[in-house]
């Protein structure tokens, strides 16, 4: 899979991407942010495990972002099961060089589009460590709603968080996309 984002791509690991993994994910400021499921320290075998299974998943659901040289960070989707079934975790993190130039919001933005259009799903979810105002603003600008809060839901590096619900429905895309 591949989708054009500006000059970024959102598109399929790589065997190659293992170096630009630990390059920009073995960053105490990128982990810092992410479920310890985002080892720190990143190594070689982490990322290498992560392009294994990321290529097998069936549907494929797990992609890289790209600046056009290399991988500059991750975007995904957990699929729920059970009652859960037709919503969607999603997940994305940046290598610390390209925060704060609208990349997370394209790339979001991107993946709700991709997986109503691709996926049976009619609904994906996000949580935000309360700390992560930036990601907050990413979800807001793609057009996720405030929730909830979950109070002390997070214990990261010796501290407990809150964490915040944002998610998006399908009927909200077709009917943005109307309005437009």
């Amino acid at each position: 899979m591949q989708i054009q984002i500006g000059e970024w791509s959102i598109r399929s690991f790589r065997p190659g991407d293992v170096n630009a993994i630990v390059k920009y994910g073995n960053n105490p400021n990128v982990s810092l942010q992410l479920t310890d499921r985002f080892p720190y320290p990143y190594t070689r075998e982490d990322a290498q495990a992560w392009v294994d299974f990321a290529r097998d998943q069936d549907p494929e659901t797990l992609f890289a972002i790209d600046d056009g040289r290399e991988l500059i960070g991750g975007i995904g989707l957990i699929p729920q099961d059970d009652v859960y079934s037709r919503s969607a975790m999603l997940g994305y993190w940046l290598g610390e060089p390209f925060w704060n130039r609208g990349i997370a919001t394209l790339a979001v933005r991107a993946m709700v589009e991709w997986t109503f259009a691709e996926l049976d799903l009619i609904r994906i979810f996000a949580f935000v460590f309360e700390s992560n105002t930036a990601s907050a603003r990413v979800l807001e600008k793609a057009g996720f709603t405030l929730e909830g809060t979950m109070r002390r839901a997070v214990f990261k590096r010796g501290r407990l968080m809150d964490q915040s619900l944002y998610a998006i429905l399908i009927d909200e895309v077709e009917r943005e996309g109307e309005q437009t």
